[in-house]
């Protein structure tokens, strides 16, 4: 390690030393916290229980519905977000006029609070004030249903952060060479053969890393199942379990427990796509 490598990691110790106090220490009191039979409905009860808690969590069958739902949901609108975000990003990149307001008004629904939009939609399919109906000509109960439920909270998702997933990819995009495009249809290479052997291997990294982005944060689904199904109708979701294991219940030593299960998902999926992908998502100057 030569001086400047030094320096730089002693310029990065305060960083580090607060990205441990802010997500290192919370991580290790909530695992701690697992590990006792605490329920400050009964405080006098507290007991260290081992894994107790756990074995609780992953024998119960409201974990594992739970844990589905949030499979269904972070599968299903990460998968439209990608292709949708694809379309989105290509139009962006070959926008040649109003450039700056085709832009703004795509990203439009990126910007507004997650519960707002989520409230926006819960409206639009009310049976009774919403509009959807009407436009369909239907009578559906979209949020009393459990899959018609999930169609809503899936769109929600969907149109609230597709936006994200096109702006990475977007930024994928320029760096794929336009000569070698030039290239190869020179070569007789159509459009689609360029798109799948030239453009989509060149964006890999930054395919990855959106997927990566939106899958950790669909994983956590929170705010736009409670409020517009508050986890009823089989809709619950790790998430919701948690809040009404820890903050409903008081219960810290089984909710710290379905806590750090989410978090051990979450780590899951991370390597996962590192793995999977095998994609240069970290760069290093030693492999030039």
């Amino acid at each position: 390690m030569n001086r400047q490598q030094r320096l730089g990691w002693w310029l990065c110790l305060p960083a580090v030393g607060a990205m441990l106090l802010v997500t290192a220490y919370p991580l290790a009191y909530a695992f701690w916290l697992s590990l006792y039979r605490y329920d400050l409905r009964f405080p006098e009860q507290r007991a260290f229980v081992g894994g107790a808690n756990y074995a609780s969590v992953l024998t119960s069958e409201v974990w594992w519905q739970a844990l589905a739902n949030t499979v269904l949901i972070t599968a299903g609108s990460v998968m439209m977000e990608l292709m949708l975000g694809f379309a989105l990003a290509l139009l962006m990149h070959r926008t040649l006029f109003a450039r700056r307001t085709v832009r703004t008004a795509i990203l439009v629904p990126y910007g507004i609070i997650t519960v707002v939009a989520a409230l926006a939609w819960k409206f639009a399919f009310d049976p009774t004030t919403g509009f959807i109906n009407a436009l369909l000509n239907l009578d559906q109960p979209w949020l009393n249903e459990r899959w018609s439920a999930f169609c809503v909270i899936i769109a929600t998702e969907v149109w609230k952060t597709t936006p994200f997933m096109a702006l990475l990819l977007m930024a994928g995009l320029t760096l794929v060479p336009q000569d070698l495009l030039q290239a190869a249809r020179v070569d007789g290479a159509s459009r689609i053969q360029r798109f799948f052997q030239i453009t989509l291997p060149l964006m890999k990294p930054a395919v990855a890393v959106a997927l990566l982005f939106r899958t950790l944060d669909a994983f956590r689904i929170f705010d736009t199942v409670f409020v517009q199904t508050r986890g009823a109708h089989g809709t619950e979701t790790v998430s919701i379990v948690a809040y009404h294991t820890l903050i409903a219940r008081l219960n810290l030593g089984l909710g710290s427990a379905v806590s750090v299960l989410i978090f051990a998902g979450v780590s899951l999926i991370a390597i996962g796509f590192i793995k999977g992908f095998k994609a240069p998502l970290i760069h290093r100057e030693d492999s030039q």
